[in-house]
């Protein structure tokens, strides 16, 4: 039995193409630069013929970054959880769900 020897000659287990012969040569690409509120600049890669979009994603902090670094936006507000009960209370006034809620408890005690 041969030793050293395995299936694959020439290469190693995991290497990737060996150049750009091999893989094609890359799009042309153009390098557009983002700030976000913290400050932090990211510049990511576009191809030429792609739309550039106006709001990037920091990738350091997550708040949104924009091409001018004297004028970013402002955070994204999210609206906090509310309850059922919360809804309800922005629909109707205390005295309103006094009145539902004692006319279902008459209802209840069937004297209705």
């Amino acid at each position: 039995m041969a030793q050293g020897r395995t299936g694959i000659r020439g290469a190693r287990i995991g290497s990737g193409p060996m150049g750009e012969s091999e893989r094609g040569d890359l799009a042309p690409r153009t390098a557009v630069s983002f700030w976000c509120g913290n400050g932090h600049h990211t510049e990511p890669r576009f191809a030429v013929g792609a739309a550039i979009p106006e709001v990037w994603d920091c990738p350091k902090c997550g708040l949104p970054a924009g091409p001018d670094p004297d004028n970013v936006p402002g955070a994204v507000t999210s609206t906090p959880y509310m309850t059922h009960l919360g809804y309800v209370r922005q629909r109707r006034t205390q005295e309103e769900g006094e009145i539902l809620l004692n006319e279902a408890l008459a209802k209840l005690r069937g004297t209705i």
